[in-house]
């Protein structure tokens, strides 16, 4: 895709970033700075890429306009399309989606990552994400794996499933100590929980490809690959597609690189992790674990003007699960969506069936009930943006 497609009448307007004190704002006011100092901290780059970075940080500050790519910029004529409109705004003025997206480019510009030279390729972000993985948290979480077989089988599904959702904040243990009731019933967090028509869908049809879109890296992928496991060992899938990143974008979202070293940190555990671990290598070089890198998964857009080969991926899939917050915005459209329309309504144009998995983190939602609506709303508290509830959507 070269643009995209023309604003509808019947869609509400897209999020941008000029409300003071919104979600969106905070991000391009605090959090994109704040970034590019952290990035700064964790590897040591020479006087180029250090006056580079300085560089993006008064170009994103406040009241500053973008700016295009450099013409000697690997990639600058594509994004020179994308940004035609842009160019000369200010950052808070634009889609809020393609801000950030534009944001992360730049960074990777500004670091050199797709310049030929000794800092091509190089993760900025992996300092952080190695960090994470290595942590020793991790090894309790892989270490709980050996209670799942004990479990029946209804709750193994969701449990895995709930532990993909809520990503390092799974907490596992938590999980398996309150007891055999329906776990669903037990997370509080959840505004909407479509668990069981997640699961009813997949029985209702032959094993087919499930597409799994990924999010974030370390810990958040390790439990995504743990599900995958399962939907491969329980024949809910013939093959699962994981969908990653090309290239190093939005901090923690998984490439390649990412879903080996998860690999690795699971074989090199013990017990039920290992077994997990060497299964899922056997599967990636059986073709039943696939690795899907598409450029149009680092694009500043929604889901909705997907290319032609990732309309016919997803419409070849028995089911494709959204992963993330990110994702969840690609997928409905990153837009102020009144929280109550239906989810049907945001993914009416998605090739198949389509569920999403996400924690809240971002200020966009649909679906939800008028009643659990109002009883959000009346907590007065952040319930949007904190990362404290969560939701299982299922568009069939």
């Amino acid at each position: 895709m070269s643009q995209p497609t023309p604003p509808r009448a019947d869609h509400p307007p897209v999020v941008v970033g000029n409300a003071v004190g919104s979600f969106a704002w905070g991000v391009l006011h605090d959090r994109h700075p704040a970034l590019v100092e952290r990035v700064r901290q964790a590897t040591a780059y020479p006087a180029e890429q250090q006056h580079a970075l300085d560089a993006l940080l008064r170009e994103i500050a406040e009241g500053g306009v973008i700016e295009p790519l450099n013409d000697t910029e690997p990639g600058a004529a594509q994004w020179r399309l994308w940004a035609k409109d842009h160019i000369g705004r200010c950052w808070a003025d634009v889609p809020f989606l393609w801000a950030e997206s534009y944001f992360y480019r730049k960074l990777l510009a500004a670091l050199g990552y797709f310049a030929p030279g000794p800092w091509q390729g190089i993760d900025p972000f992996a300092p952080f994400k190695r960090a994470e993985l290595m942590g020793t948290t991790v090894d309790s979480e892989l270490a709980v794996l050996d209670e799942i077989p004990r479990l029946p089988a209804p709750q193994q599904d969701t449990t895995l499933l709930h532990a993909s959702l809520w990503g390092n904040r799974a907490d596992l243990g938590f999980q398996l100590s309150t007891g055999d009731s329906g776990l669903g019933e037990r997370v509080t967090g959840l505004v909407v929980d479509d668990t069981a028509a997640l699961w009813d869908l997949l029985a209702d049809r032959p094993p087919g490809k499930v597409c799994l879109v990924a999010d974030n890296a370390g810990p958040e992928l390790l439990p995504d690959l743990v599900l995958a496991d399962h939907l491969l060992t329980t024949d809910r899938a013939s093959s699962v597609s994981l969908h990653i990143k090309p290239y190093p974008y939005y901090v923690s979202d998984a490439t390649t690189s990412d879903v080996l070293d998860c690999l690795a940190r699971m074989s090199a555990a013990s017990g039920r992790a290992a077994e997990i671990g060497k299964r899922l290598r056997q599967a990636v070089t059986g073709g039943r674990l696939v690795l899907r890198t598409y450029p149009f998964a680092c694009a500043p857009f929604p889901y909705e003007d997907m290319p032609d080969e990732i309309r016919e991926e997803f419409a070849s899939a028995t089911l494709t699960v959204m992963k993330g917050d990110l994702n969840y915005r690609r997928l409905v459209g990153d837009r102020h969506w009144p929280a109550t329309t239906p989810f049907s309504a945001g993914t009416a144009y998605f090739p198949g069936p389509v569920a999403a998995l996400r924690t809240l983190k971002s200020d966009v939602i649909t679906g939800l009930a008028p009643h659990t609506l109002t009883e959000l709303e009346a907590t007065g508290n952040a319930w949007r943006t904190s990362g404290t509830h969560a939701l299982v959507q299922v568009r069939t």
